[in-house]
């Protein structure tokens, strides 16, 4: 029986695994529903003879990391997350239903149907009696959906000493793996001037939003479309009353590269544009946060990239890499200077919305895609 048959006499079981894991609300916040969603796996990858750890946390879940020693070369860690974009109740308004070959649910696509191909993959390489791995480790983080982030030093130690990355987010809707990202910098800006009556008094008023909006308009030119770079503004707040001149504001920019160097010289553009004084005589504080390095096509990861391919063959499908621009937790495998491929779930789209689904016709290969690549990996290194 080969490992895409095993499978397919395991889609019934998988299928029920989805829909127990779909009915479980788990949002960033949600401790008690990420616990279910983590202690399920654990339970399931302790079976399978992993070592559990468990990181504590006060807001989220805990984090989960399950590892497996073998007796062969190459150490591989599958990378996913057990937190969801929804509030509790979510699941029991809507859970997990078949529409056509759409499987539509909260979290079904974002990722929990990843989550369980890297249960599945692993199962069906044991049920071969594949052991030529040096270490297999598993780690669902419980906010990757979140701004203020306690996983990623995590992240980055179990990233180290490995020789591949493989992400468990979905496939992109054409089936394209991702082979490159952006990365991801916000800058929070605040703008202070002066209050004063609108009616009776305006000249003595200093406008923050009048003044945070000149400047952002400045900003929005930086932007290089056709070099990757996209600068978006996604938020603005300020004023109290409308007879009131307004003494703050602030807002949200988003920026976005492929390449650090041009993130880089964006910012610095940017704090550029926020230092020079105005005769507005508004003044303005940046904060900044790296929310998610850049993850170029290196060689390494082109690499990867034609080992995929390979497998997909053997399977009897082809299969593309893509570059994207939203972030992923497979960006700091580049940090770490490892070579990561994302998109290793099944085929599925509309993540965070109500339609949100996976390709039930696309678990068994993408799942079988997914073994069949850990064990060329693993060839490689042994060969």
């Amino acid at each position: 029986m080969t490992i895409k048959d095993y499978l397919e006499s395991q889609l019934d079981g998988y299928l029920a695994d989805l829909r127990r894991l779909v009915a479980i609300d788990s949002g960033a916040y949600d401790k008690e529903g990420g616990e279910l969603v983590n202690e399920w796996l654990a339970a399931r990858l302790a079976r399978a003879g992993f070592n559990i750890q468990r990181f504590p946390q006060r807001e989220t879940a805990d984090h989960l990391l399950a590892q497996l020693r073998g007796g062969g070369r190459g150490k591989i860690l599958l990378l996913g997350h057990c937190d969801t974009v929804y509030p509790r109740g979510t699941a029991g308004q809507r859970g997990l239903k078949l529409v056509g070959d759409r499987l539509m649910g909260p979290g079904a696509c974002d990722m929990k149907a990843g989550l369980l191909s890297g249960i599945y993959a692993i199962e069906a390489l044991q049920r071969h009696d594949f052991n030529d791995f040096a270490l297999l480790s598993f780690l669902s983080v419980a906010d990757e959906e979140v701004d203020q982030r306690t996983s990623i030093p995590l992240i980055l130690e179990s990233i180290c000493g490995c020789d591949a990355v493989l992400t468990l987010e979905a496939a992109r809707e054409n089936g394209d793996i991702v082979t490159a990202r952006k990365g991801n910098v916000v800058i929070n800006v605040r703008a202070r001037g002066r209050s004063a009556h609108a009616g009776v008094e305006p000249e003595r008023g200093r406008n923050a939003i009048s003044g945070l909006m000149r400047r952002l308009f400045e900003v929005e030119t930086l932007a290089q479309p056709e070099a990757g770079v996209t600068i978006n503004i996604g938020t603005i707040l300020g004023g109290t009353l409308p007879n009131v001149v307004p003494d703050r504001a602030g807002a949200s920019i988003d920026i976005r590269a492929f390449e650090q160097c041009e993130l880089d010289r964006a910012v610095a553009e940017i704090e550029a544009i926020f230092a020079r004084p105005g005769a507005d005589e508004i003044t303005f504080r940046l904060d900044q946060r790296l929310a998610s390095p850049p993850m170029p096509r290196t060689d390494e990861v082109a690499s990867l990239e034609e080992l995929a391919v390979q497998a997909a063959q053997s399977l009897g499908f082809s299969l593309h890499g893509a570059s994207t621009g939203g972030a992923a937790d497979s960006a700091f495998a580049a940090q770490a200077g490892v070579p990561a491929l994302d998109g290793l779930g099944p085929i599925g789209g509309l993540d965070h919305g109500p339609d949100e689904y996976i390709l039930k016709s696309s678990i068994v290969p993408r799942t079988a895609l997914l073994a069949e690549l850990i064990r060329l990996i693993c060839g490689v290194k042994n060969g």
